[in-house]
């Protein structure tokens, strides 16, 4: 059987991974009995960091254990749900010895329906992971054997292509996972990898690993399908990014509050020791951090005031009350990381197996309830950046409001055609209402019928992280935008303070990494006698934009630059 490839009938989305793993990476993040942590999949998932199965006795012991009992049980009789009777709604069918891995072969075949475009490649690679790692705790009735293909497909750089439509996040991401499964064992020539770049059909690919194709025994086809980890390793990457995304906020904020000669005062320490909220303490001391050394703001940390003719003896109120608007942020992003984490490490499928008492258990730990909410809150989140961001482009243009700033930050005065960045922020203000729309809730929109009114509570976890990534890719391309408004108006504000553009000479030096960087992304080094963008018709802004959201998308030079300078 074969049918059209995923990857030729919906134009898959790339991903930045390696040209070849096997060996290549210096890194070997282990499985089994450990912690692991968001970095940790993010570095196997796009980076290629080599994957290692804790081979210890206790946990080895435990996965055989696991099979053992469920092999006791078919034996037996023992009513167990999907090993000896059928699924969701049709639980009560009773399957007999005989039929019991045919119950689990045919899983796949029924779970093949998945629509839409294909995942990218680092998704499915975590989610990879992690159901290893769910495995690996002895409570799912799996072969080692099975656990031990994902490994080889991490580290042979082997990816199943994985729809984006199909799991409503109630009995675990079924759809996806059965895409999983079918190309680990070679079902069929209809389920098909990226083998480091080459399409090729699952039983193609297992013959050039050295390996054969695979039936599946009781329970395994159920432990492989049934869990979170397909949403939960889309969160992952997505937490990763969105942390990035909140430090490029910063480091623009920091921009702008140069470029506007805004004041140091507003993140004094004793202000906020009065307020004590974390993430509202953490913005104030990151920001003074950022502005330290800096010839382009306001000291004012002395508690001085500074009168000023026309412009308010205090900032407005998106330079005054950044720590106490992105507080709530930081503080949000930070428990959705922890609750991302918990759910990597958890046993996600259903029943559960206590090896210790040699009892089975059935529960629900495959609903992806918390994925479901902590995704739509870090879009909600994402939109609140943008929002900020969007203001503080709005003061840098408008001369009424920036101190002394050409309006639309033109960078030639004496050229009377030219209209500086005016269409660059209304492609950022087409942009940022786009991110406050994907900041609504989609967990509590689920149908409360699904699979014979049996799946009657779903959380949407799966499409509530597939939402978070398409609004981090936007708000990468957003990010550039308000980049090159900083980067523009610090040098403009450098002329001002200096009589020259190299804002080199005046930045903080935290800040002065990031400038050099987005300066260095787009070839546009600087220069004393002219800013980044003097004349419209000297450059083409929209090849920039791209140039520096690849930059973002990828953890290149600019993320680098406020790694060294912004503490998440």
């Amino acid at each position: 059987m074969h049918t059209t490839s995923l990857h030729k009938s919906t134009n898959r989305p790339t991903c930045s991974l390696p040209a070849a793993f096997g060996g290549n990476s210096s890194q070997i993040v282990t499985v089994g009995d450990r912690h692991l942590t968001v970095d940790e999949v993010v570095s196997v998932a796009r980076y290629g960091a080599l994957v290692r199965i804790n081979d210890s006795p206790e946990v080895l012991q435990n996965v055989q254990a696991s099979c053992d009992y469920i092999r006791d049980a078919v034996e037996s009789g023992q009513p167990i749900y999907g090993v000896t009777s059928g699924f969701g709604g049709m639980a009560n069918v009773v399957i007999s010895r005989e039929c019991a891995a045919l119950l689990q072969n045919n899983l796949m075949w029924y779970h093949k329906v998945g629509a839409g475009q294909g995942l990218p490649l680092a998704d499915v690679r975590a989610a990879m992971l992690l159901r290893a790692n769910s495995h690996l705790h002895g409570a799912s009735g799996i072969r080692l054997e099975l656990i031990r293909r994902m490994e080889t497909f991490l580290n042979a750089g082997v990816t199943p292509h994985v729809h984006e439509f199909g799991s409503i996040g109630a009995s675990g991401d079924l759809t996806p996972l059965a895409y999983i499964t079918g190309a680990l064992i070679g079902l069929d020539r209809c389920y098909t990898v990226d083998f480091n770049g080459e399409e090729m059909d699952a039983p193609t690919a297992l013959s050039k690993l050295g390996l054969e194709p695979l039936q599946l025994l009781a329970k395994e086809g159920l432990a492989m399908m049934n869990g979170t980890s397909v949403m939960t390793g889309i969160a992952a990457n997505c937490v990763y990014d969105t942390r990035v995304l909140l430090a490029l906020s910063m480091g623009a904020h920091a921009l702008a509050i140069q470029g506007l000669n805004g004041t140091n005062q507003s993140f004094h320490p004793f202000i906020h020791k009065l307020k004590p909220h974390s993430g509202q303490k953490w913005a104030a001391d990151q920001m003074l951090n950022l502005l330290a050394g800096s010839l382009l703001v306001r000291q004012e940390l002395d508690g001085s005031h500074d009168y000023r003719g026309e412009n308010p003896i205090q900032d407005r109120y998106s330079l005054r009350c950044l720590p106490q608007y992105l507080g709530p942020i930081v503080d949000g992003i930070k428990q959705i990381t922890q609750q991302v984490e918990v759910e990597i490490n958890s046993v996600t499928d259903n029943p559960l197996i206590d090896v210790e008492n040699q009892a089975s258990y059935h529960g629900g730990n495959f609903l992806g309830q918390y994925i479901g909410v902590g995704m739509d809150q870090l879009r909600y989140y994402i939109g609140l950046l943008a929002k900020h961001l969007d203001v503080q482009i709005a003061y840098l243009v408008a001369p009424e409001f920036n101190n002394g700033l050409p309006a639309s930050l033109v960078g030639n005065r004496q050229r009377n055609v030219n209209m500086g960045l005016k269409g660059l922020q209304i492609t950022g203000n087409s942009i940022m209402p786009l991110l406050t729309f994907y900041g609504n809730s989609i967990a509590d929109r689920f149908p409360t019928h699904a699979e014979q009114y049996n799946q009657n509570i779903n959380s949407q976890g799966f499409a509530s992280a597939n939402l978070a990534r398409r609004s981090i890719e936007i708000f990468q391309h957003y990010m550039a935008i308000a980049l090159m408004f900083g980067v523009q108006a610090v040098d403009l504000r450098t002329y001002i303070a200096a009589d020259h553009y190299d804002a080199r000479a005046t930045l903080s030096p935290a800040t002065r990494d990031l400038y050099l960087a987005v300066r260095d992304v787009v070839v546009q080094p600087p220069s004393p006698d002219r800013p980044y963008i003097r004349n419209d018709h000297e450059q083409a802004l929209d090849e920039h934009i791209a140039r520096i959201a690849q930059d973002i998308a990828t953890g290149g030079q600019i993320v680098a630059a406020i790694n060294n300078s912004v503490s998440i």
